[in-house]
C-alpha cells in the first residue's frame, strides 16, 4: 500500500471512502468530523440523534455521499471512551475502518488522523497508530493461495488541516509503514507450513532481508554448530532430516557494534515433541514454534531500516525437533557451549536446550543486555491465558521495567512472573547439573530459570514466554487470526532508549 499525506480538509479530499471518527457517546460531533457532518448537510448527527452510532471502539457506519462532498462514501468509526483513549485505541479504530474498506472495495482510502492532541498523543504518534493500526489490520497470509484476491486498498491518504504538523505526521507514517513491514513478515513467516519454513528456508529469506537494511548475517551450518560445541542444539536437531542453522544478526550503527543488546530467539520450525511425541492436538500449531526467533529477526532489521541508534546482534537457533532412530532421548546428558550439562527428562522441553547454546554464546559480545524470545510452555498460556499476554522474567529491575513501558506503549502486553530460586531445586539433577524439566507443576517458573542458568554471568537479562500470543485463535482489531507477529515492535520501541 502506497502511504502519503495530504494537507487540507478531508471532506474535500477525492477518494472512493473518507474515514472520520467519534469518541463514545458524544451526541455532536466535532472537528474534521463536524466539518463532513455540515458537507453532508447532518446527516452523521442526525444518525447519532438516533442511536445507529455509538462510538463504540471499532464501530464502523459506513455512509453514502451523494455527491455532496468528492468520496462517494464516509466510514464513520468509533475510538471507544474517551477517557482511556491511548495509541492502541488509535490502532484498533484504523483497522477496523480500513477492514471495512476492503469489504467495500475501496482502491483509495483517506482518513483523519485519528487522536492527534488527544490522551497525550503527539501528531507523529497520532499517525504513526493509523497507519500501524491500517498496515497491519488489513494483513493477510496469502503466499500459498492460487487466487489471493485484493488485500485492501492500494492508497491511503493522512489528511491533515494543518499544514505545520505535516513533517511530523510523515513521520509518523514512514515510520509505521518500516515496523508493519517486518511484523507482517514475521507473521508470513510463522504461518508457513513447518515442510516449506525449514531453518534453511528460514536462513535464506534473513539474508535478503539483511543484504537490503544493511545488516551483517552470518549462518553457521550443522558442521560449524558442532565444531562450536554446541551440543545441546545440535542433540535437538539430530532426529530430522533437516539440518539446522545458527542464523546471527550484526547491526552495527556507524561500524560500531561496542557493548550490543542481545536478542535471542527461540526457532523450532517445527515441534513434534521428539520422542516424547506431542498429541495430534498439540502439534496443529507447532509451524509457529519459530515465533521467538522471527520475532528477534524481524526486530533486528527493523532497527537497521528505521537507523536506531543502538548496536543490535539477534541469535536464533533453528532446527526441527522430530522423531527418528537417530533422535536424542530421555535420559541422554549434553554438554552446553558453556560447559554445563544437562540431563534430558523430556524432550518434548527442546527450546530451552537451543536457547541454553544461543544464551551462552551471546557472553563473546559482551552485550549491554541480554532478552531472549520463545514459545517456550504451556504453562503460560495456562497461567496467562491465550492472546491475553505474554510472561516476563528477569533478574534485572530497571530492564524489567523498560520492557513493561515498551509493552505498553505498543499494545503487546507483557505481565512480570516471579523468579524465585526455589524454581531451581526442581531442576537439580542427580547426574548433570541441571535437568530440562522440572516436571508437570511451576513449568513456567522452571523453564525461565533453566535459561538463566545459561545467560552471561553478570548481564542484566530478561526471558520473553510467548507462548500465549505467538498465534491468535481468532482476529481481533489489528491482530489477524493464526500469526500474530508479537514481540516485533515491543523490542524495537524498547531498543530505541534501551535500559540498562
Amino acid at each position: 500500500m502506497r502511504v502519503e499525506v495530504r494537507i487540507g480538509a478531508v471532506q474535500e479530499v477525492e477518494a472512493d471512502a473518507v474515514v472520520v471518527n467519534l469518541f463514545e457517546g458524544v451526541t455532536t460531533p466535532g472537528g474534521a468530523t463536524a466539518a463532513v457532518d455540515r458537507a453532508l448537510e447532518g446527516r452523521i448527527s442526525r444518525v447519532l440523534a438516533a442511536g445507529d452510532f455509538r462510538g463504540r471502539l471499532g464501530e464502523t457506519l459506513v455512509l453514502y455521499t451523494d455527491g455532496r462532498i468528492p468520496a462517494p462514501r464516509v466510514i464513520l468509526v468509533g475510538l471507544g471512551p474517551e477517557a482511556s483513549f491511548n495509541a492502541e485505541k488509535v490502532r484498533h479504530a484504523a483497522a477496523a475502518a480500513a477492514q471495512r474498506a476492503r469489504d467495500l472495495r475501496v482502491r483509495t482510502l483517506a482518513t483523519v488522523v485519528h487522536g492527534a492532541g488527544r490522551g497525550g498523543l503527539s501528531p507523529e504518534e497520532a499517525a504513526q497508530a493509523t497507519v500501524e493500526g491500517v498496515l497491519l489490520g488489513l494483513y493477510t497470509y496469502q503466499r500459498k493461495k492460487e487466487n489471493a484476491g485484493g488485500s485492501g486498498p492500494e492508497t491511503l491518504l493522512l489528511v491533515e488541516f494543518d499544514a505545520a504538523k505535516e513533517a511530523a505526521i510523515a513521520a509518523g507514517a514512514r515510520r509505521a509503514e518500516t515496523l508493519a513491514r517486518f511484523v507482517n513478515r514475521v507473521r508470513d513467516w510463522v504461518n508457513e507450513p513447518g515442510s516449506d519454513m525449514t531453518p534453511r528456508r528460514l536462513a535464506e529469506e534473513v539474508r535478503g532481508l539483511a543484504a537490503e537494511v544493511g545488516v551483517r548475517v552470518q549462518v553457521l551450518d550443522e558442521h560449524q554448530i558442532a565444531a562450536l560445541g554446541m551440543g545441546a542444539l545440535t542433540a535437538v536437531a539430530r532426529g530430522s532430516e533437516e539440518p539446522p542453522r545458527f542464523i546471527i544478526l550484526e547491526y552495527a550503527p556507524e561500524g560500531r557494534l561496542e557493548r550490543p543488546v542481545v536478542l535471542v530467539g527461540k526457532g523450532i520450525t517445527f515441534d513434534s515433541g521428539g520422542l516424547n511425541l506431542k498429541s495430534e492436538e498439540g502439534m496443529l500449531t507447532m509451524k509457529g514454534d519459530m515465533a521467538g526467533a522471527a520475532a528477534v529477526l524481524g526486530a533486528t532489521l527493523a532497527a537497521a531500516a528505521l537507523g536506531l541508534p543502538v548496536p543490535v546482534v539477534a541469535l536464533a537457533p533453528a532446527c526441527e525437533n522430530m522423531p527418528s532412530g537417530k533422535s536424542y532421548k530421555p535420559g541422554d546428558i549434553l554438554r552446553a557451549l558453556n560447559g554445563k550439562t544437562i540431563e534430558i527428562v523430556n524432550t518434548d522441553a527442546e527450546g530451552r536446550l537451543i536457547l541454553a547454546d544461543a544464551l551462552s554464546y551471546a557472553a563473546r559480545y559482551a552485550p549491554r543486555a541480554v532478552i531472549d524470545v520463545a514459545t517456550l510452555t504451556g504453562a503460560a498460556i495456562i497461567a496467562l491465558g491465550q492472546d491475553v499476554a505474554a510472561a516476563l522474567f528477569s533478574d534485572h529491575e530497571e530492564l524489567a521495567a523498560a520492557l513493561l513501558r515498551a509493552a505498553e506503549a505498543t499494545g503487546e502486553r507483557l505481565w512480570r512472573m516471579p523468579l524465585w530460586e526455589d524454581y531451581l531445586e526442581r531442576i537439580k539433577s542427580d547426574v548433570a547439573d541441571v535437568k530440562n524439566s522440572g516436571g508437570r507443576y511451576g513449568g513456567l517458573g522452571t523453564s525461565a530459570m533453566f535459561l538463566k542458568q545459561f545467560a552471561p554471568e553478570g548481564v542484566p537479562w530478561a526471558h520473553l514466554d510467548i507462548a500465549p500470543m505467538d498465534m491468535a485463535e481468532k482476529a481481533r482489531g489489528y491482530i489477524p487470526k493464526g500469526g500474530t507477529g508479537f514481540g516485533v515492535r515491543l523490542l524495537v520501541r524498547y531498543l530505541e532508549d534501551p535500559r540498562p
